[in-house]
């Protein structure tokens, strides 16, 4: 793989890196260390118009291409990710933060979908029925829509990009990537790993840049469908905006993800399910449990005393460089490190009592990295902002409910509605609980139940805007336009003009 040279980075665009002429740039950090590592420039209106023109032309021939063949680059793509697997986890590491394996297990996941999308052919085979008239066949066609474009965030740099562009190239469309600025160098190395798997020029295509960028993607004619995931501000600007600009569009917005932990589950395998899915890269996920719902106050007052043993333990530090590895690096700026402990202030003066302080969490020799210690609320009530709000961030906030009944009863009518767990011996709760609970995917003693990729990803209510989730049948839907087909062949009899309603017979 190439390296980029004077560590600036620009765009990919027809099969190249470009640099940017913007006058604008940002630094890239490292999280754990504080250190500016590269300078990445925000691309003006027209070189992100350059790249939807080369991916526009690039649609031309690569559309023609057999399903079968574009298959074939996915292979090919697939077996050099899982090449530069290890280097592909290190770059995340470095600019986002989360540690190596957790780097690792992101691209599984999305490599996942980049086999997912090697199975396009028996994907788009589409469907067929004979004689729904006499001598009549019809028929559909799945097509694809032109240029396709991606806007993804921070924290996940790899997968979530990869849960868009492959099922896309691999229905016949072109694609123009916009990473997040804070991260941007893994998108852009898998830019250059498809072209090596064989993708022709400008058929991928990654402009980094902010809202300038953004804008022109949701505007522009040629783009036909957009694909983002961030926050809920920002995915129904993203709805919105691009939608009026008569493109689909599938946004995924924030989340509060609650557990809801019933008397009769097992308190070990529940601590040990909170721990991953509230503090696993550093609560920087969608689907990160930020919320215990415990069913009566025995239940909490134990669980608490649980937690707070395995808190106790708990390893924070970089994510590389250090044995054993942590289970828990920085946050991805100082930014948003401080965003997170302003949160936690607030619990602290809303007067929820603070089980564990992430506060003026220090980590040896990474004095400037962006780290927050995990942290614990108790007795926190639904009018407090660290319930309301997606915090982001390494902190669980305990809810305690007197019933089943009240606890899906807080779960719904929270406006967020991405992800939620039960955890329950009981196949009666589990089961009316996953009946009732509006939310759009659940877990039943699965704390994190991110979907495979042959399923589709997406939440219900303010935390999905547009009618078709991410990657599974969904994303090949949302990547293709049906159009059927009514044939008769002649047969040498005239029909005659025929004015009314046609039916068939």
């Amino acid at each position: 793989m190439q390296t980029l040279g004077n560590h600036i980075l620009g765009n990919y665009i027809n099969g190249q890196h470009i640099a940017s002429h913007s006058g604008r740039s940002q630094s890239v950090f490292n999280p754990a260390t504080g250190e500016a590592q590269a300078q990445v420039s925000l691309a003006t209106a027209d070189e992100t118009r350059d790249a939807i023109a080369a991916a526009a032309t690039a649609f031309q021939s690569w559309s023609q291409v057999t399903p079968l063949n574009r298959s074939r680059v996915m292979f090919k793509f697939k077996a050099l990710l899982e090449q530069h697997r290890d280097e592909l986890a290190l770059l995340i590491t470095k600019e986002h933060g989360k540690v190596f394996s957790d780097a690792q297990g992101e691209l599984t996941r999305g490599i996942e979908v980049v086999e997912f999308a090697c199975g396009i052919p028996h994907l788009l085979k589409g469907e067929h029925s004979m004689n729904v008239g006499r001598g009549v066949d019809s028929y559909s066609l799945m097509q694809p829509l032109g240029v396709c474009a991606g806007i993804s965030p921070f924290n996940f740099p790899a997968m979530v990009p990869l849960w868009m562009f492959p099922i896309a190239l691999a229905c016949g469309n072109s694609f123009v990537m916009k990473p997040s600025e804070k991260d941007p160098t893994v998108p852009l190395k898998l830019a250059e790993l498809l072209t090596e798997a064989g993708l022709p020029a400008g058929v991928f295509n990654v402009v980094n840049g902010d809202k300038e960028a953004v804008d022109v993607l949701l505007t522009d004619s040629r783009v036909q469908a957009v694909s983002f995931v961030g926050s809920t501000p920002i995915a129904e600007y993203v709805y919105a905006t691009g939608s009026a600009h008569g493109k689909r569009v599938q946004a995924l917005g924030g989340a509060k993800n609650h557990m809801l932990v019933m008397p009769d589950a097992d308190l070990e395998q529940v601590t040990s399910a909170l721990m991953g899915a509230a503090y696993g890269s550093a609560g920087e996920r969608c689907m990160a449990i930020s919320v215990a719902l415990c069913v009566g106050d025995e239940v909490a007052d134990a669980l608490i005393a649980q937690l707070q043993q395995e808190i106790s333990t708990l390893k924070v530090g970089p994510g590389t460089g250090v044995s054993p590895e942590p289970h828990m690096g920085p946050l991805i700026s100082r930014q948003h490190a401080d965003k997170v402990l302003s949160y936690i202030n607030a619990g602290v003066a809303e007067g929820a009592t603070l089980v564990a302080d992430g506060r003026n969490f220090v980590v040896s020799q990474h004095q400037q990295g962006y780290f927050v210690g995990p942290t614990l609320f108790d007795k926190v009530s639904p009018d407090m902002s660290i319930y309301r709000e997606e915090i982001f961030g390494p902190v669980l906030a305990v809810v305690r409910v007197p019933s089943f009944v009240e606890g899906l009863a807080l779960i719904n009518q929270h406006e967020f509605g991405n992800g939620t767990a039960i955890f329950t011996g009981s196949g009666e709760a589990a089961r009316e609980f996953t009946a009732q609970v509006q939310v759009g995917m659940v877990g039943v003693n699965v704390p994190i139940p991110v979907p495979m990729a042959f399923h589709s990803f997406g939440g219900w209510k303010r935390s999905v805007f547009g009618p078709l989730n991410m990657h599974g049948p969904d994303g090949v839907r949302f990547y293709t336009r049906m159009k059927t087909i009514t044939a008769r062949w002649p047969n040498g009899q005239a029909q005659g003009n025929q004015f009314s309603m046609p039916t068939m017979k």
